[in-house]
């Protein structure tokens, strides 16, 4: 008996969300996907009960990708779920699930119910160590003394509220996807990465304070905000382009903006003709960034997931050797060991050693922690894109089926799917790796440097690009709202 015939009972009766039976208008989805948005930002606001307050929030360096908030219901974000597909790649890109998703149906509800289990496990292996084994989420002992059940009774609490939260957003997600425009993930980040944008631009915390950037260039033009020194002293620029004045941080903003939306623009497009149909021709076009910047998020997921198992060692370990992580008593960060190397970079204050940055390391462990980002993320990006692109259906293979399917062909080659895979072969292939390798140099390049609001590189990254193509698919939808026969013609109906 396969694993199919032993898992079927239970993975098709995961819960689901319906699909609609037809077209759902371009309208209905805009207010699915406000109502979504709505209830996403509700949640975040919803502060877990038993929770002691005055913790920090351990995956801040990665919640602009993460999505969720800390302290809140929607603690674990969108972790569980990326965490689950990297299993789920891992297993497709080796071959060891035997599931058909692109023709089989009942392999395609396995593949989902699967999906949703491994997320329901990965949102219980994340939640329980963050409350039941670190000091991540500690429980408060007045509302234990209160209820009077101790404890640990707060922290299983505590655990039932961050499960029902990673639950809430698996479905959300699936609404999006299904009856809004886009996809939950991409838009539960492009919701916290913007409210950092805004508030790093236009943040008001009085003319001294640490405003946005333009709250900031107030005082300092005002005099109320003195700088430390001359503009044309050290530590004068140093305020100016990397403290209070943020100005490296806007360069590197809008340089990311302009880098992303130009790398969207560039592809190959390779003609095409219809078979039957004199004179209908089309191009199917092959991006520069062509698995998009998604697996992007698999690869910091994966670091932030090594650094969660620091931290669970290090609370869990009394004997841990330094030589595998030391650990920061009043911040709860890691400052050496294995785990300070695999650490991402977050800032100039970080590296920048020679303008002065508070830099503790000696330089050379600061050029191999940037080394290994570097590697991790570039290797990272390249892998993921691949199997990105093998399980998403937008390998060769595939592509040449798609076009088959259509009635397509291309000019000059045999209207065959083994002609048309080996074009793609030619193309596909090398710009998935080009085009990831570029996106994670580009991540770890914007982190360096710093941005607007504190939002890391990958993050931006991932906005940009989203917010593009959600642009390019509400083109399409308000193009097929307009013109109903081109609903037949893409199978949207």
């Amino acid at each position: 008996m396969s694993w199919k015939e032993t898992a079927e009972p239970v993975l098709t009766r995961m819960p689901t969300v319906a699909r609609p039976e037809g077209h759902v208008p371009f309208k209905r989805k805009l207010l699915w996907t406000a109502g979504i948005l709505v209830m996403y930002f509700f949640l975040t606001n919803v502060t877990l009960y038993g929770l002691q307050t005055g913790g920090t929030d351990f995956y801040g360096q990665f919640r602009s990708i993460l999505a969720g908030a800390s302290g809140s219901i929607l603690q674990l974000g969108i972790g569980p779920i990326v965490t689950a597909s990297i299993v789920l790649q891992l297993l497709g890109g080796a071959d060891l699930l035997g599931l058909d998703t692109e023709n089989d149906p009942r392999d395609q509800v396995l593949y989902q119910g699967l999906q949703k289990l491994l997320v329901v496990v990965m949102c219980i292996l994340t939640g329980a160590p963050m409350v039941f084994a670190s000091p991540i989420l500690s429980a408060d002992p007045v509302v234990a003394e209160s209820l009077g059940i101790g404890l640990r009774g707060v922290e299983a609490i505590l655990f039932a509220q961050i499960l029902v939260g990673g639950i809430l957003i698996l479905f959300m997600d699936e609404i999006v996807s299904k009856w809004g425009v886009g996809s939950g993930v991409g838009l539960f980040i492009i919701a916290g990465v913007s409210q950092r944008l805004v508030s790093g631009l236009f943040g008001w915390q009085g003319l001294t304070g640490n405003s946005g950037f333009v709250s900031s260039w107030i005082g300092i033009i005002t005099g109320s905000a003195e700088l430390p020194g001359s503009p044309l002293t050290t530590e004068g620029l140093s305020a100016i382009f990397l403290g209070q004045g943020m100005v490296l941080a806007m360069i590197t903003t809008v340089l990311i903006f302009v880098v992303v939306v130009y790398a969207e623009s560039v592809r190959i497009e390779i003609p095409l003709s219809h078979a039957r149909v004199k004179g209908a021709r089309g191009k199917f076009p092959v991006k520069l960034i062509y698995a998009s910047v998604l697996p992007m998020i698999l690869v910091r997921a994966l670091q932030a997931n090594l650094q969660f198992l620091g931290q669970i060692l290090h609370s869990q370990w009394s004997g841990m050797p330094a030589w595998l992580g030391e650990y920061d008593t009043q911040t709860g960060q890691v400052v050496e060991g294995i785990f300070w190397y695999l650490k991402p970079i977050q800032s100039p204050d970080q590296w920048m050693w020679f303008v002065g940055a508070t830099v503790t390391a000696d330089w050379w462990q600061v050029l191999l922690r940037i080394g290994i980002d570097l590697t991790f993320m570039i290797v990272g990006g390249a892998i993921f894109a691949i199997f990105w692109v093998e399980t998403t259906g937008m390998g060769p293979e595939a592509t040449a089926q798609q076009i088959q399917n259509s009635g397509m062909q291309i000019p000059g080659f045999r209207q065959n799917p083994q002609v048309i895979e080996k074009v793609m072969e030619r193309y596909i292939p090398q710009v998935t790796v080009i085009g990831g390798a570029l996106v994670g140099l580009l991540a770890v390049m914007a982190n360096m440097l710093g941005t607007i609001g504190q939002v890391s590189g990958t993050g931006l990254l991932l906005t940009v690009s989203i917010t593009y193509k959600l642009y390019e698919e509400i083109a399409e939808e308000q193009l097929m709202e307009m013109h109903p026969m081109m609903r037949q013609m893409f199978g949207s109906e």
